[in-house]
Order: structure tokens, then C-alpha cells, then sequence
């Protein structure tokens, strides 16, 4: 470090929420610097303060948040000062955010190419053919396959990563001197991170654009971060170059922190399945087509899913895994009956349910659930903790008052979730937390089946941690099945007991947990396993 001023200069800050208990402290005091060129990690349990720092930073602070003390210094600019028509002209050029969540932070009735080349005509940096045609060439820097037809999807057209790639897309399009990504790969598969970061890297090192990198992934933090500075309870408790932080962490919590890293070669928690008996579920030649928009006849069709057998037994972990758009989520739904086939079967515990509808339909339901990927979108704003969890107890008439009562109670202190979040709705929670309550009302009527689609990906390792530990106990107790769809091929290590590899809405490799980690057959698993963030300090 030389003694050129920072780019970015944090003093004291101190940022609260007004609640309808009275003010909530998120970040108390702290003090961050950010040189030109350089790469921090911030990292965090959920609710540690990271992302109402980073909020703090661009301005973005949500309805009720205040910053109450301190300083923000951005290239001789104090912040903190500005009115929002000034920090408008800052954002964009200045300051680019990634933010989390792509679900509610794109446009649902704007083009993705629209939105940006918005961009760039807001900041005259280019307008008409010209905007659209930079447009489409950040697209494919972020990574976005097909960005000529892509451009012209609406948001819920595209996969969760592909929605990410076209925020970080719009980050980039002001060519800024910080962008501060706030979790900005957690819905990407391994690949597709590895080529962002690989680009949030490059900028750093050649043009000197700053990042501040918002993760809960140590892995991530520990492969690109210059520094790594770690929160915890609205404060900084340790700030250190990444190196030496990962080898010699000085405070008990960055420690703990560590050691619940999911690691490849680290030991698996699944139990042991359990042995023989007809599967629980079982999919032939599962095929599904998708209407291509904008087609010149309205017939051409994308494959999404095509020729897919899999088979999941009692007690057993089925991880499908692969890159955003390979087909994974949509077996996934398939398998729900959340949306029709265009060919196949798929049989549970032994029944053709691949064209169950009314009562047949509620009845496999009631015993196969899902866990969304998004805590953001998947839980009713309007209801509180206590509801949601008490939501399908509820349809389903299960026991009474008292009875489900109990019953939630008891699911929440499962979940590692404290009984004061009864009364609280979704958006007094975290994104962590929100996805626990997920897992809670998956829970609620003792399924045999729960799909898991991304149901850690939101969460900070150590409650990531507990939350895999939580599912394969219930495994163990119960003899639930689980159907996990992951881009973390660390995670799956630790809770799969068989994976399933997909490509392009096809299967390349089926092989039990242990013989895929250990020996590849296939050159696209392999290309997965590479691209797997903090190998190096495996």
C-alpha cells in the first residue's frame, strides 16, 4: 500500500432501522478503507451488518434505515452530504452495485437489453443503435450466453443466474471506479462465477476499478480478496490481509467462521440411506419444451429438460447439479407437478403422477415439498413468521390451535430461528433467516420428499452449516428424501449420498457421491470441480 488516499474511506459509521419496537442498530462504528484497484471482502454471518454497510456506501439504504453517524468518503466526495439528485449522478459512474437479489431488483415489464442500455443513455454515455449495441456487449462480458436473444427476454424468461449476470451487466455499464457487489455470485453455478469474478478481478488489476465484495463465501473471499475484513454484530472485528486472515485468524469468531466452510475433501454428514425397497421416486425420458419468444412462426422451441431419468429412494440425497440454465430447476418443478411434461413419466412410491390433478395432486403435495431458491419472493409479506410456518398445518387441517402451535414452535428452534420471530413478517428478517422460515414451512407436515433448490445458497457458512446438519439429522430421525438441486458442489459433497450431473437439459453423469468426487468420468464434471472457489486452500 502506498499513502495515496484511499478511493473509499469509512469513519465511524453508524447506521440504524426504525421498527415498530423502536430504533435497530446495524452497523455500529465502523471504519473501512478502499484503495484504487483494490479487491475487499466483506464478510459476515447473515445480519452482521455487511449489506446495510454496502447500502450505506451507494445511498440505497431502504425505507427506514438512516445513517446516524460517521463518515463517507468517496473520491474526495463526503456522502453522507449529498441529496439524492447528486448521488444519482454518483451511482452508475462512480459507484456500481450488484445487488443480491436479481428477483426484485430488475424490471418485470422491461426487456433485459432495455434496462441496460438504460444505463447508459441515463448517463449520456450512449444512445439509440449505439446503446443497444453496447448493451449486448456487456451482456456477454458478464458472462450472458446468447446475449442477442437474451436481451429481448423479460426477467422471469431467465434463469436466477442468468438474471444475476444481467445485474452485474448493469453494474458495469458506467465503467465505475467501485462496484460493490453484494453477494454477487450466490445464485451462480461454479463456472459462470468463476468467469465473473475472473472479470471483477481483471477490472481491478488493469483499470484500477476498486470492489468491495459483500460475501458470506469464504471460498470466494479467499481467492480474490486483496483484504478481508469480517463483521459481526453491526462491527468489524478483524481486518486483514486475505493470507494471512485465512492462515492465522486472530478473533475465536473469524475462526468459527472457518471452520464451517464446506470443503470438498472434508468428511460427508449424510447418513446412511437406507437399504433396498422400491424408489420413492423415479422420472423416465422426462422431456419438457418451452415456446421460444419471438419466434418469426411461433413454433420454435426450447428443450429444457430432455430424456431425464433419475431416481431417488427412501432416506436418500439425490443432488442435481450443473451450470444456471442446464435444466436442474425445471425437473425439479416437473417432479412437483408445478408444471406438465411435454413427454416422460414420473412415478411416486409407485404411482404413475405424471398427469395428477385435484385431490390426486393435493395428496402428493401434501407429501413431496419444495424449498424455494429465493427467500425474498418465496414467503407472503403480509403474514408473520408464526403464519407462514403455520400455513400448511393449517390447509391441511393438521391437529388444533394449540397443537400447531406447538408444532411451529417447535419447527422454528429446529431451524436455528429464536421463538421472538413468531410475530415478525419476512421483511423484518434477514435473507438468512427468511430462508430458514422457508425450510420451516417445508417441514410443517412431515413430508417424504422435500426438493431443495438452492436451500442454502442465501446463507452465511456457519448458519449453512447448521442448516445441513438440521436436514441430515431430520434424514436420520425420519427417513426423508431430499432432492438437492445445487450449484455448490461443496455443499453437495458434505449432504449428497448420489449426484446427478446435467447439462443442457441432459444427463452426462449419475454416479454415487464418493466415486464422482473421487474420480470424474466426465469432462464437464471435472471442468465443475476445477472452477470450485478456495481449492487452493483446501
Amino acid at each position: 500500500m502506498t499513502n495515496t488516499p484511499p478511493l473509499l474511506s469509512l469513519r465511524g459509521l453508524r447506521v440504524s432501522y426504525h421498527t415498530r419496537t423502536g430504533p435497530l442498530s446495524a452497523v455500529r462504528g465502523v471504519d473501512l478503507d478502499i484503495a484504487s484497484g483494490e479487491i475487499v471482502a466483506l464478510v459476515g454471518e447473515s445480519g452482521s451488518g455487511k449489506s446495510t454497510t454496502a447500502h450505506a456506501i451507494s445511498g440505497l439504504l431502504p425505507p427506514g434505515g438512516r445513517i446516524d453517524a460517521g463518515r463517507i468518503q468517496f473520491g474526495g466526495l463526503e456522502l453522507a452530504a449529498l441529496s439524492e439528485k447528486e448521488l444519482r449522478a454518483v451511482r452508475g459512474t462512480g459507484i456500481g452495485l450488484v445487488p443480491q437479489d436479481p428477483a426484485v431488483s430488475l424490471n418485470p415489464v422491461q426487456r433485459i437489453g432495455t434496462q441496460v442500455a438504460e444505463v447508459l443513455r441515463i448517463h449520456h454515455l450512449a444512445a439509440g443503435r449505439t446503446a443497444r449495441d453496447q448493451a449486448l456487449e456487456l451482456l456477454a462480458r458478464a458472462g450472458l450466453p446468447d446475449p442477442e436473444v437474451h436481451a429481448r427476454r423479460y426477467p422471469h424468461e431467465l434463469s436466477g443466474g442468468m438474471r444475476q449476470r444481467a445485474l452485474i451487466a448493469i453494474a458495469l455499464a458506467g465503467d465505475p471506479r467501485l462496484i460493490i457487489a453484494d453477494e454477487p455470485t450466490s445464485a451462480l453455478d461454479v463456472t459462470v462465477q468463476k468467469g465473473i469474478l475472473d472479470h471483477l478481478q481483471t477490472l481491478a488489476r488493469e483499470s484500477g476499478t476498486s470492489v468491495l465484495l459483500v460475501t458470506h463465501d469464504l471460498g470466494v473471499a479467499a481467492d480474490r480478496a486483496d483484504r478481508i475484513a469480517v463483521m459481526s454484530r453491526g462491527r468489524i472485528v478483524e481486518c486483514a490481509p486475505a493470507d494471512r486472515l485465512l492462515d492465522a485468524p486472530r478473533e475465536a469468531y473469524t475462526r468459527q467462521l472457518l471452520a464451517a466452510v464446506p470443503r470438498l475433501d472434508a468428511a460427508p454428514i449424510a447418513p446412511p440411506p437406507t437399504k433396498g425397497g422400491p424408489p420413492l421416486l423415479e422420472t423416465e425420458h422426462l422431456t419438457k419444451d418451452f415456446p421460444l419468444p419471438h419466434s418469426a412462426d411461433g413454433t420454435r422451441m426450447l428443450r429444457a429438460v430432455d430424456d431425464v431419468g433419475i431416481t431417488v429412494h427412501r432416506g436418500e440425497t439425490v443432488a442435481l447439479v450443473g451450470e444456471s440454465g442446464s435444466g436442474k430447476s425445471t425437473t425439479a418443478r416437473l417432479v412437483l407437478g408445478l408444471t406438465p411434461p411435454t413427454a416422460g413419466r414420473i412415478r411416486f412410491d409407485g404411482e404413475d403422477v405424471t398427469e395428477s390433478r385435484g385431490t390426486r395432486l393435493r395428496a402428493l403435495r401434501r407429501r413431496a415439498q419444495l424449498v424455494y431458491q429465493n427467500p425474498y419472493a418465496s414467503l407472503d409479506p403480509r403474514l408473520t413468521v408464526g403464519d407462514i410456518v403455520d400455513e400448511p398445518l393449517r390447509a391441511f387441517r393438521v391437529a388444533d390451535r394449540a397443537g400447531r402451535a406447538a408444532r411451529v414452535t417447535g419447527l422454528l428452534d429446529r431451524v436455528a430461528l429464536p421463538g421472538s420471530v413468531l410475530r415478525r413478517r419476512p421483511a423484518e428478517l434477514s435473507g438468512g433467516q427468511r430462508q430458514r422460515v422457508a425450510i420451516a414451512r417445508s417441514l410443517a407436515l412431515s413430508p417424504d420428499l422435500v426438493v431443495c433448490d438452492e436451500p442454502v445458497s442465501a446463507l452465511d457458512v456457519s448458519v449453512q452449516d447448521q442448516i445441513l446438519h438440521l436436514l441430515a439429522e431430520l434424514q436420520a430421525d425420519t427417513g426423508v428424501a431430499f432432492l438437492f438441486v445445487s450449484h455448490d458442489l461443496a455443499v453437495v459433497r458434505q449432504i449428497a449420498h448420489r449426484v446427478v450431473v446435467m447439462r443442457a437439459g441432459r444427463v452426462v453423469e449419475s454416479a454415487p457421491a464418493d466415486d464422482l468426487f473421487r474420480t470424474p468420468a466426465h469432462p464437464y464434471t471435472r471442468d465443475l470441480l476445477a472452477a470450485v472457489p478456495g481449492r487452493t486452500r483446501a
